[in-house]
């Protein structure tokens, strides 16, 4: 049916270019040859085009049309580039956030980010900024009683630790650093840690030497102090794994967005960038303390082993 319709259009178009009449003789042959050749046409345009022959009948081509340029393969590619754009611009939003940090520690003179302080550890004893040197020190401020975002931090520490151990050895000093501690004495500092991981160090102190630590870190610290046993308040602060390289400097941070597999590799490049060569569990192992204590910068440290 299709075919006959358009081979009766081709017909009237064909007459009424040709300005052939309907009532003489010579006028009716002319005209069966015109619907010859017009019937021969269609028939040659309806076999040989190649976007009429891919479809089978006239519905076929309709729902074609009816669709337009949108297909499944063209949905499925632009929600795959949608996702690859998606996951680029929150990459490059994680680094450009970790890179405002390292700027922030970068100066003439005193480090920004780090620097001496005093608590106590989870036993009661005295603490300082130099008992982190000897090995990379791994920092986090949280609380006993904060009730989800410090355990599920904590918790990737813990993978973190067992991540670097395996590969590295015993070269990461992990610490856990309350940022309340009216509530977190050593001992509830010390019955909290041991639900994560054992190599775990938990400091305390007065509220004047905790505020004074966060001061150091850069870390925000809103407890207030002179708080009455049993009383309520809120405690926030800044959501960071500190980095610190053998010598007590700040190198790098960890944030929330990273994985316990993310954050680890980003500390064990960095622990290969700062030894001047990328090193394996055995051969970590195998060498002497005597053999690690040259790294970059011109310093000399004695890596704990």
């Amino acid at each position: 049916m299709a075919q006959q319709r358009l081979c009766v259009a081709n017909l009237s178009r064909t007459l009424r270019t040709a300005g052939l009449p309907h009532s003489t003789s010579s006028a009716s042959r002319n005209k069966s040859q015109v619907i010859s050749r017009a019937c021969q046409q269609s028939r040659n345009l309806s076999t040989t085009s190649p976007r009429l022959a891919q479809f089978k009948t006239v519905e076929q081509a309709k729902a074609f049309n009816n669709m337009g340029p949108f297909s499944i393969a063209s949905g499925i590619f632009f929600l795959a580039c949608g996702g690859g754009m998606m996951y680029y611009f929150q990459s490059e939003k994680e680094r450009l956030a970790r890179k405002r940090i390292r700027d922030a520690s970068k100066g003439v003179g005193k480090p920004k980010i780090g620097g001496p302080f005093e608590l106590v550890d989870q036993d009661g004893k005295r603490y300082t900024s130099e008992d982190l040197k000897g090995k990379f020190a791994l920092l986090y401020f949280g609380f006993s009683h904060c009730p989800d975002i410090c355990p599920d931090e904590l918790d990737k520490m813990a993978k973190m630790i067992d991540i670097i151990k395996e590969k590295r050895g015993n070269v990461l000093r992990p610490v856990f650093i309350t940022c309340d501690p009216a509530r977190d004495t050593p001992p509830v500092v010390k019955s909290y840690l041991s639900e994560f991981h054992p190599d775990l160090i938990g400091l305390t102190g007065t509220w004047e030497q905790v505020k004074a630590t966060c001061k150091q870190y850069r870390v925000y610290f809103s407890t207030p102090p002179h708080v009455k046993p049993g009383e309520d308040y809120l405690v926030d602060h800044s959501i960071y794994f500190y980095l610190m390289d053998p010598e007590g400097d700040f190198i790098e941070v960890v944030g929330r967005q990273h994985t316990a597999n993310q954050g680890a590799k980003i500390i064990n490049d960095h622990i290969d960038k700062t030894l001047g060569r990328a090193i394996t569990q055995d051969t970590w192992r195998q060498q002497s303390p005597v053999d690690m204590d040259k790294y970059v910068g011109k310093k000399l440290v004695k890596i704990e082993t």
